[in-house]
């Protein structure tokens, strides 16, 4: 009976140290960075986004990353943004199968090409590459979703330091990490109770 605790306490550390890995974080731009004059429509070819994955937007003062509606990524406005940051830093964890819009905030640099927009798919794909060492992942043979038709309802906006973060019903989802210290608690248990 301890053999089998053992065992599947085994597997449960394996799976910890394996699933962290299975996000990818994504540098926009590479490392050109969150600038004007990038096409970031070229960037997010070849790429494909999944809820768990992370954006890295890396740039200087003077820049913003806001995330905002279709219309308004559309329209070049930060008008009634979702989430801002101008930290420099800003990463944002795609937690929701969707299409993400964002821009910069900063006069003229929207039109200047400072926008983006990432289609997210829910789940884990087989086919996802790791970052090969230039930052971007290797191409996969996709065909890119349309973006959605949907727009995003305007919320209050939140600044942070270093990471924005926007509330969506996907919060309740118990994550895969607490998940796995739950069943390495319930394998503790066993072994020191049953056995």
């Amino acid at each position: 009976m301890a053999g089998a605790g053992l065992l599947m306490l085994g597997a449960t550390v394996l799976l910890q140290l394996v699933l962290p890995s299975l996000a990818t974080v994504y540098t926009v731009g590479d490392t050109g960075g969150w600038v004007m004059g990038t096409d970031y429509t070229t960037w997010t070819s070849g790429k494909t986004f999944l809820v768990g994955d992370s954006l890295v937007f890396n740039y200087g003062g003077g820049h913003t990353v806001d995330e905002v509606s279709k219309s308004d990524y559309d329209a070049c406005t930060a008008a009634n943004v979702i989430s801002t940051d101008s930290s420099g830093a800003t990463t944002i964890p795609l937690k929701t199968a969707a299409t993400h819009y964002f821009i910069c905030g900063a006069a003229g640099h929207c039109s200047s090409g400072m926008k983006l927009a990432v289609s997210v798919k829910a789940g884990s794909s087989p086919t996802a590459t790791p970052p090969t060492s230039g930052g971007s992942p290797a191409a996969t043979t996709t065909t890119p979703s349309p973006p959605s038709t949907t727009t995003a309802t305007p919320t209050t906006p939140t600044t942070t330091a270093t990471t924005v973060t926007t509330k969506s019903s996907s919060e309740n989802i118990v994550s895969p990490v607490v998940a796995l210290v739950m069943a390495s608690l319930v394998c503790l248990y066993e072994l020191a109770f049953l056995s």
